[in-house]
């Protein structure tokens, strides 16, 4: 806790599990149905997808958001806010998973703003290649009255067998939704009508973004979400593809 901002932080998985600024509302939405067993990985808050994002291999996203070998690095508090800073390095665990020598830094700057960041290190002998995202759930007050802008228009939709598809740059959800978007700007904002505010969500150095709300239908066959969690969420991420 600070005089500026309220967070919480799980050693599992590296997770930020919530941000509050003083005097507003959550900004992370967390879900009430989140399995706390230090081994299922927890839906909402910021998850860590690498060294790979969505199903390129198993496990989905990676193994970063399920390791229970995160360590706190470093602590430091003033004026401003808090930062902290997790890691993470290769041991026998990832190893039986990617075979491949890391050190990952997980940055978490808390104040009037909230900044994360993840860095990655390779000190293998050899180039690898790897992909990531920070997994964003966004907690708004009623996702029918949200709109977003700054993706760009050209989007792959997943819902639609990955097809390539221009779209407008504002968007009002009606339905689900799971989008990656090409071209997305440094910044995109969400306009939450019912907590008067708006959330920018920046980019710093990934090369698309993923939108993503599964709706009624798809909040329903999750067994860790509330059948109306589609109602208060929304996911924006930016999204790190293939690099070495």
């Amino acid at each position: 806790m600070h005089p500026k901002a309220k967070c919480a932080v799980s050693l599992f998985g590296g997770h930020l599990l919530s941000y509050i600024p003083e005097g507003k509302p959550e900004t992370i939405w967390m879900s009430a149905e989140a399995k706390y067993d230090g081994a299922t990985a927890l839906r909402g808050g910021i998850p860590v997808c690498w060294p790979w994002f969505a199903r390129m291999a198993t496990p989905a996203h990676g193994f970063c958001r399920t390791s229970n070998e995160w360590k706190l690095v470093e602590h430091r508090e003033n004026d401003e806010g808090v930062m902290l800073r997790l890691g993470l390095t290769d041991s026998q665990e990832t190893f039986a998973i990617w075979p491949h020598k890391f050190e990952l830094f997980l940055d978490i700057q808390i104040g009037d703003e909230l900044t994360v960041s993840l860095t990655m290190h390779n000190t293998d002998e050899a180039p690898w290649k790897f992909s990531g995202a920070l997994h964003t759930y966004l907690n708004v007050s009623d996702i029918t009255k949200v709109e977003t802008r700054g993706m760009g228009g050209e989007y792959i939709d997943s819902l639609n067998n990955g097809a390539l598809t221009q779209g407008g740059d504002t968007l009002v959800l009606t339905d689900s939704i799971d989008r990656i978007y090409t071209k997305p700007e440094a910044s995109i904002e969400l306009s939450d009508a019912g907590f008067e505010r708006r959330i920018q969500v920046s980019n710093g150095g990934a090369n698309s973004a993923v939108l993503w709300n599964p709706w009624a239908q798809g909040a329903e066959s999750m067994g860790d979400m509330q059948n109306d969690g589609f109602k208060t969420m929304l996911c924006i991420e930016h999204v790190s593809g293939q690099k070495t």
